[in-house]
């Protein structure tokens, strides 16, 4: 079947304008794309089901992270798709077609901001909105080879955004450059001209690079190399993130209670981290939509369908530890990085999985890749995907957490070691 000129990304088209154009402003003459998540006054907001457009009326207002963009000079040119009711992290939707990976072509574009990352990744706009709160943001940027960043918890107003749980839902966006990827996050993050920073210490937590299918040296040997050409070797420090979290988080025992310590592939607090954070995302999100989900019985895509009944039959129980998890996991990793410390892990467990790969098996890799990426959903703290290359003619990624609130010197770290990172890694591509 012929894929249509926009590669599926797009679910709308119109055009916005800036409401005062000019050559100064910072995103002048960029064209954006907006998750069909975030609000725009007079259309309808599609939450990637078009039984909730149905019922639903066109938004009254556009959300202020929308009106940020356009205001600092960037025009929109449409909406694009996501996973229904942003409920996956792999981009497959049966209602609107799955947005085709520019990167790989047979595999998923990942989610749930699936036609954001795709319309990047094509060239068919400068940069992209999307959402963030299991990985939504950081996994499509990293099957699709670019730039994705997920913005401290509440660091970016999510007024205007459908929420999936909003203890856990983030702004995030996707660019080629990451000059532009840092001019879109200032705007976003209204935040002020300040000379970078510069890291105290990048952590590589060994047992998190052992989840990856791709050869830890294959990511870390590109980061080390770049680190100690343009700040010195002496910065990087090697740790174990699995027993830190363990011996840091006691809320975490009554999950890591139900997990067995010998199962292969599993850092057991992460996992406990992760079962901990899904426990809340269900619950948020019952609350959210299970009115709706009732009233409507909507056609729901498979994978959809068993996360949504999932959620459905979450219970009160439990709810209480997650907060304490949270609080505590939050000062614990503060501690551990510090103000300008930054910790390295795999974005996912290795490139993007095949198209229409059956459900159970998109669950393990899921599991897999959620025990990486509750890491910054539970502590709020920022994250940015950076693309290194290709691993079998794959997509393959390394992602850089700072604290909560450091975003702008994340953003600046980004533009500061991107070069160097994609030559190491393209040495590394043709070592391999």
């Amino acid at each position: 079947m012929a894929m249509a000129p926009d590669y599926g990304a797009f679910v709308s088209k119109f055009v916005l304008k800036p409401p005062s154009p000019s050559p100064s402003l910072p995103l002048a003459g960029l064209t954006f794309a907006v998750k069909d998540i975030f609000d725009v006054e007079g259309h309808v907001t599609g939450f990637g089901n078009p039984d909730w457009a149905r019922t639903h009326e066109p938004a009254s207002s556009t959300a202020p992270a929308v009106l940020n963009v356009l205001k600092a000079g960037a025009t929109c040119v449409g909406k694009t798709v996501l996973d229904e009711m942003a409920y996956s992290l792999f981009g497959e939707n049966k209602h609107y077609g799955t947005p085709r990976n520019p990167c790989a072509p047979d595999r998923v574009p990942g989610g749930s901001s699936s036609g954001s990352a795709v319309a990047v990744g094509a060239k068919l706009v400068d940069f992209s909105l999307g959402s963030d709160t299991g990985g939504s943001v950081r996994a499509p940027a990293s099957y699709c080879g670019i730039l994705g960043f997920r913005s401290s918890h509440n660091a970016v107003s999510t007024v205007g955004v459908i929420p999936l749980a909003q203890s856990l839902d983030t702004v995030g966006w996707f660019a080629r450059e990451p000059s532009i990827l840092k001019q879109v996050g200032r705007v976003l993050l209204e935040l002020p001209d300040a000379d970078p920073n510069r890291p105290s210490q990048i952590i590589v937590p060994r047992d998190c690079f052992q989840l990856s299918n791709i050869p830890s040296e294959r990511l870390t040997q590109a980061l080390v190399r770049s680190v100690e050409k343009l700040f010195g070797g002496g910065i990087i420090k090697h740790t174990v993130l699995g027993d830190y979290v363990r011996d840091n988080v006691p809320a975490l025992s009554s999950f890591l209670r139900e997990i067995n310590e010998d199962e292969v592939d599993i850092i057991p607090s992460l996992e406990a981290l992760f079962r901990a954070r899904q426990l809340l995302l269900r619950y948020e999100f019952k609350n959210n939509h299970k009115e709706w989900i009732s009233a409507v019985n909507s056609d729901l895509g498979p994978g959809i369908l068993d996360n949504v009944r999932d959620a459905i039959q979450t219970t009160e129980e439990n709810v209480d530890v997650y907060w304490s998890v949270k609080k505590e996991f939050h000062a614990a990793l503060t501690s551990l990085l510090g103000d300008f410390g930054i910790l390295a892990i795999p974005t996912v467990p290795g490139p993007p999985p095949k198209l229409q790969t059956d459900v159970s098996s998109l669950k393990v890799y899921g599991a897999k890749a959620f025990r990486l990426l509750s890491i910054a959903s539970v502590s709020g703290f920022c994250q940015v995907s950076i693309p290194m290359g290709l691993h079998d003619n794959l997509p393959i990624s390394i992602s850089l957490l700072a604290k909560h609130g450091a975003d702008g010197f994340l953003l600046d770290l980004v533009e500061t070691l991107y070069e160097s990172l994609q030559e190491q890694a393209e040495i590394a591509e043709k070592s391999v």
